[in-house]
């Protein structure tokens, strides 16, 4: 059976996601970074620092949530960023953030599903997406509908929760994320199952080089992948097909 947030409940696995970032946004980011230790953010970084020889002008932020990734992406210069995510509450958490930052004029976020974009073919420069793959409902859609959106010779950069492999990391990782990690996310973000969920989804997810291959699937070519902090998150570095 497929990860789910909420197993009782009758809805998709899109709608569950929705309420589930809903539920969890006014704590999401305090909670990310607390139970990472703020190594998210070094991730990000490290991502965007791939990206930046592409020099891409327009970017688009699959899955943004609460902007972090967007935000990050401004130090690739002149760039505009637009974030698109299922989950209006964190999007509004995002608004909040980058109206603050006075960053208005350079990102801009819109309610949006990854596996139906409303952008036309080629509107991209590059894409990037932060943690959120795992969440897609049907993933080869979602994959295809962002390599549709880039332009040819286009990159796609995805950071995602990957698993370690090697011990005593592996083990000590593990009780961390099964244990410590839904039980602190339980009690502050006061959802019984979103960081239940977590370890789910990331366990269920084809990371390292089956995802490699999904993506060579769908159509990405010059596919690689990065592994981070032993394993616990991966970079995942893919082209669209110059026509």
């Amino acid at each position: 059976m497929a990860a789910l947030p909420y197993k009782q409940s009758k809805q998709s696995k899109r709608g569950q996601v929705e309420e589930m970032f809903d539920n969890i946004s006014p704590r999401y980011d305090f909670l990310n970074h607390v139970l990472s230790f703020n190594i998210d953010k070094i991730w990000r970084k490290k991502t965007i620092k791939k990206l930046k020889p592409y020099q891409p002008e327009k970017v688009l932020d699959i899955a943004t949530g609460t902007g972090d990734f967007a935000i990050a992406a401004l130090k690739l210069g002149d760039v505009k960023v637009t974030g698109i995510d299922i989950s209006e509450g964190m999007l509004n958490v995002g608004r909040q953030k980058v109206a603050a930052k006075k960053l208005d004029n350079q990102i801009q976020f819109k309610k949006a599903d990854s596996e139906e974009l409303p952008f036309e073919a080629d509107s991209f420069d590059a894409a990037i997406v932060g943690f959120g793959v795992r969440n897609f409902e049907h993933l080869e859609k979602g994959l295809a509908e962002i390599l549709r959106v880039i332009k040819p010779g286009g990159a796609f950069f995805v950071l995602e929760f990957s698993k370690p492999e090697k011990f005593p990391f592996k083990q000590i990782y593990m009780f961390y994320f099964t244990r410590i990690l839904p039980f602190v996310g339980r009690m502050i973000s006061k959802d019984s199952r979103a960081y239940t969920y977590l370890p789910e989804s990331v366990n269920e997810f084809p990371d390292g080089e089956r995802f490699l291959t999904i993506l060579a699937d769908v159509g990405f070519v010059r596919n690689e992948c990065y592994r981070q902090t032993f394993g616990i998150a991966t970079i995942y570095k893919a082209h669209k097909p110059n026509n």
